[in-house]
């Protein structure tokens, strides 16, 4: 397991989620600090006369090792027996996270950096993580400290797309004793018409997406048959009813498709927005290439 690391508030958070799934799973974790300037940051210190920019590297690389053994001494407060190493990178922080994520079980950042390092995690790095990893991303936000736990909820859309998603909801919703919500959102006339999200029970306009959410979480059931589930329907737009839903949740899971230049563009917007906008964390979490 994979975590990100700045020394900022938010970087912190996202190690002390972290700290906590590699103990429900019994896996390693492994830290990641890029120490790395940036173009704009290289530029302005080679314009300033004088500047020994081999020494504001060294003092980066300093700084983040530091970053580093605090970091340790925290995830071995919360769990002694946790197998903790770390990486110090000078690559630029999306570089060295894709990089490494391709080999890790979960890759879990912040959803913000304002650390001391010139906010090597800044949000923009959490949206590319999330929306480029070959493997499932979380990205934790602040908003959940607030409140007490709530529930896992997943975006299904009743295709392949989904059913990483899905499996990796249900099983995070087993590992925290939380319950799950299955949401599938359709964008219908009848939405456009009278901008109403409820559907109704009775409502057969809707019946082949109850029943494609239905068969989506079929399997679920019999292997995780603690997980207590809800299983909704809404009409609306996607983006908005994820949004809304996600304030009375812990953790959003959502896919992020891989087929194409055009469906990427699409669908990356909506991982993008979702992760940029959510009330609790998101998992985000990769389909994979279409045959």
């Amino acid at each position: 397991m994979l975590v990100g690391i700045d020394g900022s508030p938010q970087s912190d958070r996202a190690l002390d989620w972290a700290v906590l799934q590699a103990r429900l799973e019994h896996r390693a974790l492994t830290l990641v600090h890029a120490a790395h300037l940036g173009a704009a940051a290289e530029t302005l210190w080679l314009g300033t006369p004088g500047t020994d920019l081999r020494g504001v590297a060294d003092d980066l690389r300093q700084t983040g090792h530091a970053l580093l053994v605090a970091a340790e001494a925290r995830a071995a407060r919360a769990d002694p027996s946790l197998v903790v190493r770390s990486v110090l990178s000078t690559h630029d922080p999306r570089d060295a996270l894709l990089e490494l994520a391709g080999d890790a079980a979960l890759t879990v950042v912040g959803s913000r950096g304002r650390g001391p390092v010139v906010s090597l995690l800044l949000g923009s790095v959490s949206v590319a993580v999330a929306r480029l990893a070959a493997g499932p991303v979380v990205v934790v936000r602040g908003e959940e400290r607030t409140r007490r736990p709530r529930c896992v909820l997943v975006d299904v859309d009743g295709t392949a797309d989904s059913v990483a998603a899905v499996e990796l909801a249900y099983r995070t919703a087993a590992q925290r004793h939380l319950p799950l919500t299955a949401l599938n959102v359709v964008f219908d006339d009848v939405f456009r018409r009278t901008g109403v999200h409820l559907v109704r029970e009775d409502d057969d306009r809707v019946a082949d997406h109850r029943m494609l959410l239905s068969e989506s979480v079929a399997g679920m059931h019999e292997r995780y048959p603690e997980v207590r589930d809800e299983l909704v329907v809404e009409r609306g737009l996607r983006v908005d009813q994820l949004v809304g839903a996600s304030r009375h949740a812990s953790l959003l899971v959502v896919a992020a498709r891989r087929r194409g230049r055009v469906d990427d563009l699409v669908h990356d917007s909506v991982v993008t927005r979702v992760v940029e906008h959510a009330h609790c964390s998101v998992a985000v979490v990769a389909a994979g290439p279409t045959a």
